[in-house]
């Protein structure tokens, strides 16, 4: 590794420094951000890197400083990791897991339990899915499922990184409920459909990355409190009410995005089964 690498390295740990989290969390919500006046310098050549003052402090991206020097940072969306390659020239690039059916987990009488881990799950006649009431409903047709009057097919693979998802708000997964609700009408349950949610998720990144309001000089607009304008929550708050689209249109997250940037965002997506046979995927976004 080269001498300019190993101090770039060193600098990057002092600049980019905290991954804030438990007790210093709440110790920098109260703190300031502010553009940082102060020029940078790598040797005697001057670099353009945007940088926040925070309680006294340059703050820089990590992503900046690998550009600058030239070291490679990958960015793991599964696994939420971030790696620095100090022998490799720089790029910039974040990665989307690998997709395929999972192995199912099942109970000691045969019936299933989703997954949980975001990975994508098509069920089955035949399947039998474990509620979270602690009751079991079989599926009896899925005839319905990847097409209906409305779609011919599949919808495809999740969206590619088209920008650096690192840099916007990374939200958990949230459990992959099955909710099942008796009626005059039917047996009804609603899984929580994870994949799909990913889908949504990952829409919404790229369509943050390309637009003009949110992000500014290369970087998500902040407020000024140094967080950020958009944050972005996974499940529906019990008292909002939900307006789910299906089948699934790309082009809805970025037009909900678009007509109104910033603020807080919140998605989710359902399997809803009747009776045991498959009606439709629904796609929340508010």
């Amino acid at each position: 590794m080269s001498r300019r690498k190993e101090i770039a390295l060193v600098t990057a740990g002092i600049l980019a420094g905290i991954a804030v989290s438990g007790p210093a969390a709440q110790a920098a919500a109260g703190l300031m951000a502010n553009p940082s006046s102060q020029k940078f310098y790598l040797d005697d050549q001057r670099v353009s890197i945007t940088a926040y003052e925070i309680g006294g402090s340059n703050y820089v991206r990590l992503r900046d400083i690998g550009e600058a020097v030239d070291f490679g940072v990958t960015y793991d969306t599964a696994a939420n990791t971030v790696t620095i390659h100090p022998d490799m020239p720089y790029e910039m690039t974040a990665t989307v897991p690998a997709i395929s059916q999972p192995t199912l987990s099942k109970n000691t009488d045969g019936s299933i339990n989703v997954p949980q881990d975001g990975s994508q799950y098509v069920p089955q006649a035949g399947d039998v899915i474990r509620c979270d009431d602690g009751t079991n409903y079989p599926i009896t047709d899925v005839s319905r499922y990847d097409k209906n009057y409305f779609a011919d097919g599949p919808v495809g693979p999740l969206p590619t990184v088209t920008c650096d998802w690192s840099q916007f708000d990374q939200p958990e997964l949230p459990k992959a409920e099955v909710r099942r609700f008796n009626g005059p009408d039917g047996d009804y349950i609603f899984i929580r459909n994870l994949y799909e949610t990913r889908r949504m998720l990952y829409s919404l990144y790229n369509a943050m990355g390309e637009d003009d309001w949110i992000m500014q000089s290369g970087s998500p607009r902040m407020r000024g409190d140094g967080t950020p304008w958009v944050h972005i929550h996974l499940t529906l708050p019990d008292d909002m009410i939900g307006t789910p689209f299906w089948p699934w249109r790309e082009e809805a997250v970025p037009e909900m995005l678009h007509s109104c940037p910033g603020g807080d965002y919140y998605l989710e997506v359902w399997d809803v089964f009747k009776d045991g046979k498959f009606l439709r995927t629904e796609y929340n976004l508010r």
